[in-house]
């Protein structure tokens, strides 16, 4: 199996070229990336507890799902690509914003992303891979907030930057 590329970028998300993923975790190069954030008719976030055996953050809750586009594909056609690989759905995704972070990580990887936020709306239970996805739950953006503020550990370095970043965002734009 050929290793996943991912898009390299340069801080104005101009492609630069590609490289295998690990590599470009490993030398922490800036790349394109994407999160999806879906809610229901009731403003809750669907979040999902990424598989134990991730080769970072694994067991850890983080938004409904997130990865890297591939050559050619828009953020849309990624983030359902995507969702329909993690949680066996698609729904219609709209971009919402994008930054840049960077998150070092204990086993000596980085994720340094150019990350797309895209939002979509679904009231149905997933039906989730469990090659990538533990568990999955609905909460309020309210409970997401309390926990998080208890329970950094159990959440992954990107949401706890998106979250903190671009809660008032989301709120505002979801309510």
């Amino acid at each position: 199996m050929i290793e996943e590329q991912v898009i390299l970028v340069d801080e104005n998300d101009t492609p630069l070229g590609l490289m295998p993923k690990m590599e470009a975790h490993e030398k922490a190069l800036l790349h394109r990336a994407f999160s999806v954030f879906v809610f229901n008719d009731k403003n809750e976030l669907m979040l999902q507890q990424r598989a134990l055996h991730k080769y970072h953050s694994p067991g850890l809750w983080t938004n409904t799902c997130c990865s890297h586009q591939r050559e050619g594909e828009s953020n849309i056609q990624a983030g359902m690509r995507r969702l329909q690989e993690e949680m066996g759905f698609v729904t219609d995704l709209e971009e919402s914003m994008s930054f840049i972070y960077k998150a070092p990580f204990d086993n000596g990887l980085t994720e340094h992303e150019y990350d797309h936020i895209m939002i979509g709306y679904y009231n149905e239970s997933p039906n989730i891979n469990k090659d990538e996805v533990a568990d999955w739950k609905w909460m309020n953006l309210e409970d997401v907030k309390a926990d998080m503020a208890l329970n950094q550990d159990h959440y992954t370095a990107w949401f706890k930057i998106i979250f903190e970043k671009f809660y008032e965002f989301i709120n505002i734009n979801n309510a």
